[in-house]
């Protein structure tokens, strides 16, 4: 009699991506996976002990492909933009796993990649040790918010998109002067989220970028090593 299959756990994995793909976490289950496999959901227990900790590797794995091949190159911001940008697109095509990465903690070796390459570009920009992990844990949000952001409004339907789109302008168009005197002001520049969302990444990054430099230490007047 032949024996049931034994799913290795980057196999698990690739089709936990994949079932991602077209449900969100909510929805997904060990159940669904197990099924997906041809197989019973003990068998993957024996890999995670729940669904969090799947979905937590899962993340992981993304965040892996995300930094494989990654060489720093430039300055400082230059590399943080790189990892930022990296992340970027790896989430957007797993736009799903990009809201778990921003619920759940990853703990795995992609986050640690991403975490010590993060760490080491903020110390050879010459801020003092003792204010780098505030700054590195301001990037992490932000880096959050704005990938699952975008990430999840990339996820809906056209026919979603659409009436998004004109409850946009009802609410923006239509406001009445009277009561909402500022946005009947700006109602024809005012865009809707869904609006140019790379030029916006970038710029909300590099103004974060630039408010790091900003408590970058200087040298005093005079201090230079010149003879």
């Amino acid at each position: 009699m032949t024996g049931r299959r034994r799913w290795s756990t980057e196999e698990i994995l690739d089709t936990a991506a994949e079932l991602l793909r077209t449900s969100d976490a909510e929805s997904f289950s060990v159940r669904r996976l197990a099924a997906a496999l041809g197989t019973d959901s003990s068998s993957l227990y024996r890999h995670f002990r729940n669904k969090t900790e799947l979905l937590r590797a899962v993340t992981d794995r993304i965040l892996i492909a995300a930094m494989d091949g990654y060489h720093p190159e430039g300055d400082w911001k230059q590399r943080i933009t790189t990892v930022a940008t990296r992340l970027r697109e790896a989430f957007g095509r797993h736009p799903q796993v990009a809201v778990i990465w921003a619920r759940y903690v990853s703990g795995g070796t992609g986050s640690r990649l991403v975490i010590e390459e993060t760490l080491t570009a903020l110390r050879a920009s010459g801020l003092p040790d003792e204010e780098i992990p505030a700054h590195y844990h301001r990037l992490a949000i932000l880096l959050a918010a704005l990938i699952s952001s975008e990430a999840a409004a990339g996820s809906i339907t056209a026919e979603e998109h659409e009436q998004g789109l004109e409850s946009f302008r009802v609410a923006v168009l239509g406001a009445d002067p009277a009561r909402f005197p500022a946005l009947a002001r700006f109602s024809r520049d005012i865009r809707p989220l869904s609006d140019n969302r790379h030029a916006v990444f970038e710029a909300i990054l590099a103004a974060q970028l630039s408010a790091i430099e900003a408590r970058i230490p200087r040298p005093a007047p005079g201090s230079g090593t010149g003879t």
